[in-house]
Order: C-alpha cells, then sequence, then structure tokens
C-alpha cells in the first residue's frame, strides 16, 4: 500500500517536473521568436538607412557629422554580437535618425523631394513595426522571466541553466522630448 502512495507521488513529481521543464523550453523559444522578429524589423531600418543618408547628403553636404553619426550606428548595429549590444546600438541610432530629420528639416528642396519623402514614410513604417516587436518581444521576456524566478519552476530553471532575459529598453535618449524650432 506505502509503495503505491509513493509511486503515485513519484509519477506526479515526474509529470511536474517534465510539465514545468517543458513550459521553460516553450516561453524560451517564444523569447527567441520575439526577438527574431524585432531583428527582421531592425534589418529593414538598416537596408533602408543608406538610400536616406544619400538623398540627405545631396542636399546637406556640410551637415557630415550628422551623416556620419548615421552610418556609424548603423555599421555598429551591423555588427554587434549580441541582442544587449545591438539593442545599445539601435538605441543611438535611433536618436541619430532623429537628428538626421531635424537636419532634413533646413533644407525646404529636401522635404520636397519625392525619393525623400518615400524613404521617411518606408522608415515611419518600419519604426512603427519595431515598436510593436519590441512590446512583442518585451511582453514575452516578461512571461518567461517570471517563470523562471517563481517558485517551484525557479528550482527546474536554475538546474538547467534557463536565466532571465534582457528587456528591449528605451534609451535615455529616446525618452527626451524632441526640440522642435521654428
Amino acid at each position: 500500500m506505502y509503495w503505491i502512495i509513493i509511486g503515485v507521488i513519484i509519477l506526479i513529481l515526474i509529470f511536474w517536473f517534465a510539465g514545468t521543464y517543458n513550459r521553460l523550453v516553450k516561453l524560451n523559444v517564444r523569447v527567441d521568436n520575439g526577438w527574431s522578429q524585432v531583428d527582421v524589423q531592425l534589418k529593414k531600418r538598416f537596408d533602408l538607412i543608406p538610400n536616406l543618408v544619400e538623398t540627405v547628403k545631396g542636399y546637406a553636404t556640410h551637415e557630415k557629422g550628422t551623416l556620419e553619426e548615421v552610418v556609424k550606428w548603423r555599421a555598429a548595429a551591423g555588427s554587434a554580437k549580441n541582442p544587449q549590444e545591438l539593442m545599445d546600438a539601435n538605441n543611438q541610432l535611433s536618436h541619430a535618425i532623429v537628428n538626421l530629420f531635424a537636419t532634413a528639416e533646413q533644407y525646404p528642396d529636401l522635404k520636397a523631394n519625392q525619393n525623400f519623402l518615400s524613404l521617411q514614410k518606408q522608415l515611419e513604417d518600419i519604426e512603427s513595426k519595431i515598436a510593436i516587436s519590441r512590446q512583442f518581444y518585451n511582453d514575452t521576456v516578461m512571461r518567461y522571466n517570471e517563470f523562471t524566478i517563481q517558485f517551484p519552476s525557479n528550482l527546474i530553471a536554475s538546474i538547467f541553466h534557463f536565466h532571465s532575459r534582457p528587456y528591449y529598453e528605451v534609451s535615455d535618449e529616446e525618452r527626451e522630448t524632441p526640440q522642435v524650432k521654428f
């Protein structure tokens, strides 16, 4: 009789252990998927930036510093070795793009250029998709991180080295309200 009770308890523990492990794996895969969605949108942005820079360069030749900043952070994002480096470089790139558009405001001919307007619209659409992808990623990371630190699932997480994942956070520059001057 006692062996049956012990056997049932062992079976319950095995099923709980397997279920918890599988949920950790599932959540980890979802975080990876969320990150890859962000990465796809960032790639679209990276591909668009050289055309935007070249268009602005034709009109704003003496704004070399602003253009170099965009190119520098695009290169840094392209050579990032892990998600954290990519997040940091993209935060800097976002700030540089805001500066690029602020610079473009000083050139009426550029603002009227159809190519520039088309590129600007495409970039706005991509930025919107990046924001949605970031939100999905952060929501998924939140669920994963919660599960890895809650008891008793944190025991399984620590045994199999499931560690918390970083959120895609807004940089200090992005928190600042842009200055609009007429």
